[in-house]
């Protein structure tokens, strides 16, 4: 069933820049573990849809052969590329979107997605990449969370601030109602599922929640003005009283990818 779902072109356009240093990275060793179950090596491709500031890009890029970036703003992309070029990484960045994946873009033994399934017509988007994967080829969606620890006390808080900023953002009922991405995988050539996690503890300044709330369109709807600066100054106020004398905040994240392979590829290995 197509769930096409309205798109926002523009949502990204000021929040892109406030991704770099406010969004947080996975943990390196979660890009090598998929690889490793995956079956990387030097020759294989990769494909990094809705890549954004091009973290899981980047990660790949030492890990397997040519990675293809792909974003549908350009600013992302213009972010991405810096990303890209700090981290001495050679990375095909195309613009274009879900909506647009065809054999231009090549054939690939992995596809990456990290938060950004929500924003795709999902089953659509499998099914054109069962087209792009080659045999033994998966599709990893990947996220993060912040389990139930000491160190993640602030969580709670600076959650309740995104969603209080969030009520009206007109992109939330299509976010919040959509189907676990479980559900729509088992329902795909790809289902066979395998899940991968690893938590990592971080020291994160202060100012980095501040910009990774300011990440979020949802919360000020991605126009500058008074709303963005009201945001800012709330985090800044909830998040300071769990950072230390050295203005950091102590952190537990837990990076995770779901792995989706064709049933008769697993059977094969």
């Amino acid at each position: 069933m197509s769930e096409r779902k309205l798109f926002y072109p523009e949502r990204f356009k000021t929040a892109s820049r406030y991704y770099t240093t406010g969004r947080p990275s996975y943990p390196k060793l979660l890009s090598r573990r998929v690889a490793q179950l995956v079956g990387l090596d030097r020759g294989a491709s990769v494909l990094d849809l809705g890549t954004g500031p091009g973290f899981l890009a980047i990660d790949f890029a030492p890990l397997a052969g040519p990675v293809t970036a792909v974003d549908p703003s350009p600013e992302m992309l213009s972010a991405a590329k810096e990303n890209a070029a700090r981290a001495d990484v050679s990375i095909r960045f195309v613009h274009g979107s879900s909506y647009e994946l065809g054999p231009h873009l090549g054939r690939f033994k992995l596809v990456t997605i990290g938060r950004a399934f929500h924003w795709m017509d999902r089953a659509e988007t499998i099914k054109s990449l069962d087209a792009l994967l080659e045999r033994g080829g998966a599709v990893a969606l990947f996220g993060e969370s912040y389990p139930e620890v000491p160190a993640n006390a602030w969580h709670k808080e600076f959650q309740a601030l995104i969603d209080q900023y969030s009520t009206d953002d007109p992109a939330r009922p299509q976010i919040r109602e959509s189907a676990k991405n479980e559900a729509v995988l088992l329902d795909s050539a790809f289902s066979h599922l395998e899940r991968v996690s690893v938590l990592e503890q971080r020291e994160t300044p202060v100012e980095r929640f501040v910009d990774r709330a300011l990440s979020f369109a949802a919360t000020w709807h991605g126009r500058p003005g008074s709303r963005e600066e009201d945001l800012a100054v709330d985090v800044r106020k909830a998040i300071a009283k769990y950072a230390g004398a050295d203005g950091t905040v102590r952190e537990v994240l837990e990076g995770h990818a779901l792995i989706a392979r064709r049933p008769r590829d697993v059977l094969a290995d």
